[in-house]
């Protein structure tokens, strides 16, 4: 799948869970984890981050690594960058501490792209997915500059200005993890 790329999202400061993409599900660090759910889809993974992780972390992860230009901005600022750096066609967003998305809902979402699409987001009871879904990257590099001084300059902003369908998906994949009580 030479023309999607998957940007898997590691950048956040974790203020409510510091250290939390080291923290083990499963036995393995939830980034690594993470990472090799992804890496099964036979796209190719980046890592979007402040930087590198540590030794042993870095170690499980054989990733490019885009490094956050503009640290603290949000993860709309981390899809710009990635979207500058890459090539492919479409970029599939993913959070790094959603530990449930894997290569099937990568699978599902990129056969469900149609011609037109400038986004593809996920839906469950009610709520959108917006960094577990793909999208057009040069639609998101038209649109997401314009909102980078706007007071909204969200993903959800981004994904209000593209041409974006929504796909229902089952709720498990997006479970996030932002605070110890939240790990599975």
């Amino acid at each position: 799948m030479d023309n999607v790329a998957i940007v898997l999202f590691a950048g956040g400061a974790a203020s409510r869970f510091p250290g939390k993409l080291e923290h083990p599900i499963d036995g393995r660090p939830m980034l690594a984890r993470c990472f090799d759910r992804l890496r099964a889809s036979d796209c190719k993974v980046y890592l979007a981050a402040r930087g590198s992780f540590s030794p042993e972390l870095d170690a499980q992860l054989d990733a490019p690594v885009i490094v956050d230009r503009h640290p603290g901005a949000g993860p709309l600022r981390a899809l710009l960058d990635a979207c500058a750096v890459i090539r492919a066609e479409r970029i599939f967003a993913v959070a790094a501490d959603q530990p449930n998305v894997d290569a099937r809902l990568i699978a599902c979402m990129t056969a469900a792209w149609r011609e037109g699409d400038e986004a593809l987001v996920p839906q469950h009871d009610g709520k959108i997915e917006p960094l577990a879904a793909a999208y057009d990257r040069r639609a998101a590099l038209r649109e997401g500059f314009e909102l980078r001084s706007s007071p909204k300059h969200g993903v959800r902003d981004l994904v209000a200005r593209l041409r974006a369908r929504f796909v229902e998906c089952p709720g498990d994949y997006f479970h996030n993890v932002n605070r110890p009580e939240d790990l599975p």
